[in-house]
């Protein structure tokens, strides 16, 4: 049972973006199936997410944020500067509709996504080196998401910074911790090694139900908008996503960073936690509910466009063996 369980999590968490889109079609043909992930539910599967973050640190991983502090602050950096500010920019330059550029901003000032860990091995970069600033931007996140948003949309609705402060810690840093604290005592045990092997697999179906309960939430507004709304929104995300990447790489260039942390800090600048977004836009405004959109389409599409950039630089590397 146990071995079936792990080769689930496996396969899961090798096709998470096909797993995840299919979720999102399936939704959109039956929505109902998934409106039960609303308000409290949602935040607690979002917390489920964090949890399984936290059981995969150990106190290596946090060592890092001593042992390569520029690195670090660069990466920090890039991340609270280039996403908040292009964010903005193409919600101007494309003219959103308030509600849509509620999402793309939230989507720009969240910390980096977990699943940017999983890419940066992929394409054969520095992985402690994105563990790290995972890691260094969940916990600036309380802070400086909710600042960012002070900033970048308090011109279009008033920003709860406080309230949206609580939250993130709520969601984020209470369960890393919880997750961290029980991977320090428990690490040595073969059944909480097992527990860590089905991780992978939570973590990817939690956010599928997570884009699924957004799907389910914004139907009645995307089968009223139709594909003109859905198209929109796509470029905007896939615009955001797309300078991420490139930006975050010349960041690393300037730097002088080597090959392999350039890639890295390429996909962790480019990915964001949209799962951490969803949430903080069902919460905070509710009342413009087409806000989550940005965010589920980012849910899914960061994670496609980030095995596509992994394999672009597999394919790099292929060339030059050549």
């Amino acid at each position: 049972m146990i071995s079936a369980l792990q080769a689930v999590s496996r396969w899961l968490a090798n096709h998470a973006s096909a797993f995840i889109m299919a979720i999102a079609a399936f939704t959109f043909f039956f929505p109902a199936t998934f409106e039960w992930v609303r308000g409290n539910t949602q935040t607690f599967i979002l917390g489920l997410i964090m949890l399984t973050m936290g059981l995969t640190l150990t106190t290596v991983d946090f060592q890092i944020l001593a042992r390569r502090p520029l690195d670090i602050f660069i990466g920090a950096c890039a991340q609270f500067l280039i996403m908040p500010l292009v964010a903005y920019t193409l919600v101007h330059l494309f003219g959103l509709e308030p509600a849509l550029a509620l999402g793309i901003l939230l989507v720009g000032c969240c910390p980096g996504g977990v699943s940017s860990n999983i890419m940066s091995f992929l394409c054969k970069g520095d992985v402690a080196y994105s563990v790290g600033m995972t890691c260094a931007s969940t916990l600036l996140a309380p802070v400086m998401t909710s600042l960012l948003m002070q900033l970048t949309a308090g011109e279009i609705i008033e920003i709860d910074a406080v309230g949206m402060f609580l939250n993130i810690l709520i969601v984020t840093i209470i369960p890393v911790g919880i997750g961290c604290l029980l991977n320090y005592r428990y690490a040595s045990k073969p059944v909480f090694l097992t527990l860590q092997s089905l991780m992978p697999g939570v973590s990817v179906t939690c956010l599928a139900c997570i884009v699924g309960g957004v799907i389910s939430t914004v139907y009645d507004d995307l089968i009223a908008g139709g594909w003109l709304l859905f198209g929109w929104t796509f470029l905007v995300v896939f615009c955001h996503n797309s300078l991420g990447y490139l930006l975050g790489w010349f960041i690393g260039r300037l730097a002088g960073f080597s090959t392999p942390k350039k890639r890295t800090l390429s996909i962790e600048v480019g990915m964001q936690n949209a799962g951490l977004a969803t949430v903080l836009a069902g919460t905070f405004f509710a009342a413009q509910p087409l806000s989550v959109l940005p965010c589920a389409i980012s849910c899914a599409w960061h994670s496609i466009s980030g095995t596509i950039l992994a394999g672009f630089y597999l394919r790099m590397d292929n060339k030059k063996d050549q």
